[in-house]
Parts: structure tokens; C-alpha cells; sequence
């Protein structure tokens, strides 16, 4: 496919998608989301991937739907926005959640809508001291979707969920951080940087553990201690015949940094 709407590619380990209608703040269109759904399917049929970078071109990172690529038709009774949650939104949250991967977002400017919870579905998020999330929903008499009502709550509690959400705040960066929404805010100069290096360590390090932690988090949510505990048990049992494992351990008694393959 050739990208019109969307940066795509993958080196050493790294892929990295950037959203690229930065006239447009990066707002996501039909044929974005097929852009970023085929880029998706590419890294997963890639066994040399070990971690995915996100981020936007320009100004912004994503200022969610572009209304205007689903504009109400005048004198129609409304627009079907659930056929578009189901058909995009949702496909992509759960892609990403579940990519055995760890997914990285370099948030370089406002996030917002759909834009926003994207950037929160991911495992760690960076955002430039420049960048803000907006959960804008409510100022269209919408719900935070593309998970945002189900992440919220888990990452800040619902108070704090419950107030962006139904007042549609600017959130900057460095309060996220302060609350725990992101993992980290950096000098607007330095977000790239400290993102490839982070993408870097990953694509060195043991993924396969890596994902099963991520899988492991997510299961959390739902099992009791007793099925959290013997889903640990599980995971580590099939972990402790890894590649990844046999070799940390043996570059751990041999002092000599380890290779791991991912496997």
C-alpha cells in the first residue's frame, strides 16, 4: 500500500508509525484508519519487530475524528458513530493492547478525543512539556471513546476520569505525569530522542517476557488474586524454557551483556 496519510517503516527491530496530515492536526479520516490497519497487519507479520513507536507529524499528535469526513448531511436525522467506533475505534484499541510487543507514543502535541485515548491505550507514553490531552467528547454531547471509559478510570481513578470527561479541561503534560496518566514528560526537544532510545532498549531486550508482563497487567483487571496468581504461575512456568530466559541467566553467571532474540 502507498502511504497518502500516515509514515511507515521498520529497522533494527523498530517500527515506527507516524500519523501524517499534520495540516489537519493528524485528525483521523476513513482512509487513515485503513492506512494505520494495513501498517498494523505489516509488523505483525514481521517477525524481526520488537517494539512500536507512535507518534504524530507536525504541531499535534491527533485531534481525533475529522468531523468533516463524517459531516451530518443536511436536514438528516443524525450519523450512525457507533458503526464507526466498531469498524475503527475499537479494532484498533484492542490491535494495539494486545500486540506481543511493547507499543511506545510520543505524544508531540495536543491529543485530543479519540487522539487522546489512542495515546492512552499504548503501554508507555512520552509527551513533550508543550503537549496536552483533551477529552473534548462532551462538548459534542459524546462519551470518551476509543477506550477512554474504560483507561480513565484504571489510570487515574474516577474522579479525576469523571471531571475530564465531563468538563473537557486542557490536561498538560506535566500534570498527566503528575497524576500518573502518562509515564513521562520531556523538553519538546528531546521527545524523539527519548523515545528512539527507549525503542532501542526494546528492541534489545527480552519482549517475550515483555508481552506476557502486558498481557498479565490486562488479565488483572478482571481475575481475582487466586486466578492472578495462578495465571503468574502459568506464564512463568512457559517463560522459564525461553531463549530470553536461558540466556539472561547465562550472561548473568558469565558477567557479559545478554542477547536476547525475543523468543
Amino acid at each position: 500500500m502507498k502511504y497518502e496519510n500516515i509514515k511507515f517503516q521498520i529497522e533494527n527491530g523498530i517500527a515506527q508509525l507516524t500519523l501524517n496530515r499534520p495540516e489537519k492536526l493528524n485528525s483521523f479520516t476513513q482512509a487513515m484508519h485503513l492506512e494505520v490497519r494495513h501498517a498494523l497487519d505489516a509488523l505483525q507479520a514481521d517477525k524481526s519487530v520488537r517494539v512500536l513507536l507512535l507518534t504524530g507529524a507536525g504541531r499535534g499528535f491527533c485531534a481525533g475524528q475529522d468531523l468533516s469526513d463524517r459531516a451530518v448531511e443536511p436536514g438528516a436525522e443524525g450519523v450512525d458513530l457507533g458503526d464507526s467506533v466498531e469498524k475503527f475505534y475499537a479494532p484498533l484499541v484492542l490491535t494495539l493492547r494486545s500486540l506481543p510487543m511493547p507499543v511506545i507514543c510520543a505524544v508531540n502535541g495536543v491529543a485530543a478525543g479519540a487522539g487522546a485515548n489512542l495515546a492512552l491505550a499504548c503501554d508507555i507514553v512520552l509527551a513533550a512539556k508543550s503537549a496536552s490531552f483533551v477529552e473534548v467528547f462532551c462538548k459534542l454531547g459524546l462519551i470518551p471513546d476509543t477506550g477512554g471509559t474504560w483507561i480513565l478510570p484504571r489510570l487515574i481513578g474516577p474522579a479525576r476520569a469523571t471531571g475530564l470527561a465531563m468538563l473537557g479541561d486542557k490536561l498538560s503534560a506535566e500534570t498527566a505525569e503528575q497524576w500518573g496518566l502518562i509515564w513521562k514528560s520531556v523538553a519538546d526537544t528531546a521527545l524523539m530522542d527519548e523515545a528512539l532510545a527507549m525503542a532501542e532498549h526494546f528492541a534489545a531486550a527480552p519482549t517475550r517476557g515483555l508481552a506476557f508482563t502486558k498481557k498479565a497487567f490486562q488479565a488483572s483487571y478482571a481475575n481475582t488474586l487466586p486466578e492472578q496468581l495462578k495465571l503468574e504461575g502459568e506464564m512463568m512456568r512457559e517463560l522459564g524454557y525461553s531463549h530470553d530466559y536461558r540466556e539472561g541467566v547465562a550472561a548473568f553467571v558469565a558477567k557479559r551483556p545478554a542477547q536476547f532474540k525475543g523468543e
